[in-house]
């Protein structure tokens, strides 16, 4: 008998790009630095972008086409863990730290980014330092299309954050948040 995750994973795995590119690119990615994990994917124009040597990916993770994995400074880190799925059109940028659990879907077109931009009055905003502050998200998380998870955000395992959704501050394990901002909208059965 197949379980259910195990029956969503082979119809995921059916439509990967062909073996031989994939292994090149991910060959490509490693010369770079970054850290891929056994049987992880990336797809044809997925970017891993200014330190691919701060980017690691767990084992049997995929990373869609033009998605952006970008560690902003020489220090920061992006993590994806094992049998994670990164959509389509995807952004994590870091400026300091982005860790994503296993098992996690994060569906196209979402966006993290653990920075702010400075706000004080009486200096022009793009001349004021950034402002981090790290996201952590647990294993097992959905995250919908175009949801947008900003810093600081701590997303507990076995969360929801629904499609359109802005995140700030903490989702505890099991919630389902939607909206803007995010609140709970419900809990997993």
């Amino acid at each position: 008998m197949i379980k259910t995750g195990q029956a969503t994973n082979r119809q995921l795995r059916a439509h990967l790009p062909a073996a031989l590119p994939s292994r090149l690119r991910s060959l490509w990615h490693s010369a770079r630095g970054a850290h891929l994990g056994s049987g992880s994917v990336i797809f044809p124009r997925a970017q891993l972008l200014r330190y691919p040597g701060n980017i690691r990916i767990g084992a049997e993770a995929i990373i869609k086409s033009d998605a952006h994995l970008c560690p902003c400074r020489p220090t920061a880190i992006v993590s994806v863990g094992m049998r994670t799925t990164i959509g389509f059109h995807t952004f994590v940028y870091a400026s300091e730290r982005i860790d994503i659990g296993d098992d996690c879907m994060i569906a196209p077109f979402v966006y993290i980014v653990d920075s702010d931009h400075g706000i004080a009055a009486g200096t022009n905003m793009n001349r004021q330092p950034n402002v981090t502050r790290p996201i952590s998200i647990g294993d097992d998380v959905w995250i919908g299309a175009k949801a947008v998870i900003l810093s600081g955000s701590t997303i507990g395992s076995g969360a929801i954050i629904a499609a359109g959704s802005v995140v700030r501050g903490t989702v505890p394990s099991g919630a389902i948040y939607g909206g803007i901002p995010a609140r709970e909208i419900g809990r997993r059965s």
